[in-house]
């Protein structure tokens, strides 16, 4: 059963659809007894990071996904604004994140990349896989996905990025620890490699 976290940020129902169409159970969060049913959580994101964080907390699930993530150890998928809040802080705001992988967010510095069209991130690009993994299980190394960010995860360890993106410069586009992933990419915009990108989360043990 896959939990998709409702704390008020993400395309909660463009996810839904997918596993929908794909006959993959799933609930829409909103209550801790809502994620102790689940075996797997997506925890999507749009905006601004501190916006967020106050979303989450004010959810009440905050607790219950501490519990679900590092104590449980329940895989996690975090998307777009919900795998920058994995990170400790983040350069757009004063809150702190979630915590459960070392780094923090920065913002891209455009006078150190001159060769790209401007910030926000916007639109088509490929990520290169660093390593093999179940996210990545039957998808196409050149497909592309959909980005929409102007701040971007810096991993305190090169262990933790799982795959990169080139926007003037390499970025973590994909991150993972343990039973945590993020990516930055919105997969449910993504078309068929998106689609396969959550199907394998839901398959990931």
């Amino acid at each position: 059963m896959i939990a998709i976290v409702n704390y008020g940020s993400g395309n909660i129902q463009a996810i839904a659809n997918i596993y929908k169409r794909a006959s993959i159970p799933f609930l829409i969060a909103s209550c801790p007894a809502d994620l102790a049913l689940a075996d797997h959580i997506v925890l999507p994101g749009v905006g601004a990071f501190d916006q967020a964080m106050k979303e989450l907390e004010k959810s009440g699930l905050r607790q219950a996904m501490d519990k679900a993530v590092l104590a449980d150890k329940k895989p996690i998928l975090g998307i777009c604004v919900g795998m920058q809040i994995l990170a400790r802080t983040s350069e757009e705001g004063t809150a702190s994140g979630l915590g459960w992988v070392n780094g923090l967010v920065k913002r891209f510095d455009l006078s150190a990349l001159p060769d790209v069209a401007g910030v926000p991130h916007m639109g088509w690009n490929t990520v290169e896989p660093l390593r093999a993994n179940p996210l990545f299980e039957g998808v196409d190394i050149d497909s592309e996905y959909y980005f929409l960010h102007s701040y971007y995860f810096c991993c305190d360890w090169p262990t933790d990025r799982l795959g990169v993106t080139m926007y003037g410069t390499s970025f973590a586009s994909v991150v993972h620890r343990a039973n945590i992933w993020g990516v930055q990419f919105h997969p449910e915009k993504s078309h068929d490699a998106g689609v396969r990108v959550l199907k394998n989360f839901a398959a990931v043990n």
